[in-house]
């Protein structure tokens, strides 16, 4: 089974959000709370790095990617994202293990969306408002489109320490984990787990 699930416009819808769509306008309700404003920090510093007249060279994209891979990284919690992709099978790996499939992980996500993610443009985002339980929350967002389709996403996050890092996100109806975890849970079934980090390795040294 080939690492992709998702069905193709899915992807890129997928792809595009798991930078906190910033190539567009926002809208947001009078009252927002902490998990929401956290994500649009994240998305301005963005922004702020795709508007600099500096890293807009074709010299300057690997650096650009670079700055933009670091601010995600700071919203995203790696770890809780890989855990919950490997579900039950998270518990049988050695510390070791646990590092190496979280590192591969990221690097499959950062691959399959950084080619793509300079590439669009939304008319507006409308942060739609959240819901906060405990050191959970979700924070639902509208989409419009350039093609004025409306999209309805969730970023489900948690809090750590002063920081509400995004765990999972789902899009119209369609989660990213839940999608990795039915495509994990049947290679390991049907193979192995060896064979899920041979082929994550194998991505990794695909360009």
């Amino acid at each position: 089974m080939r690492l992709s699930v998702i069905t193709m416009n899915r992807i890129v819808i997928i792809q595009a959000f798991l930078f906190l769509s910033f190539t567009f306008g926002m809208v947001s309700p009078a009252f927002a709370g902490e998990p929401q404003d956290q994500l649009r920090q994240t998305t301005d510093k963005v922004l702020a790095i795709l508007s600099d007249p500096v890293l807009k060279s074709q010299n300057k994209v690997k650096e650009r990617r670079e700055l933009i891979l670091k601010v995600v990284d700071e919203r995203f919690d790696w770890e809780e994202m890989a855990r919950r992709s490997l579900a039950r099978h998270w518990v049988q790996r050695t510390p070791e293990e646990k590092q190496e499939f979280t590192h591969l992980f990221k690097e499959l996500l950062e691959r399959v969306y950084m080619d793509k993610v300079e590439g669009y443009s939304w008319n507006k985002i409308s942060y739609e408002g959240e819901l906060i339980d405990g050191d959970y929350a979700a924070v639902k967002v509208k989409v419009f489109t350039a093609k004025d389709q409306t999209i309805q996403v969730e970023y489900r996050a948690r809090k750590k320490g002063n920081h509400w890092l995004v765990y999972d996100f789902i899009v119209e109806g369609v989660g990213l984990v839940n999608n990795y975890r039915t495509q994990f849970n049947e290679i390991i079934l049907k193979s192995s787990y060896q064979e899920l980090i041979k082929r994550l390795k194998t991505k990794s040294t695909q360009n």
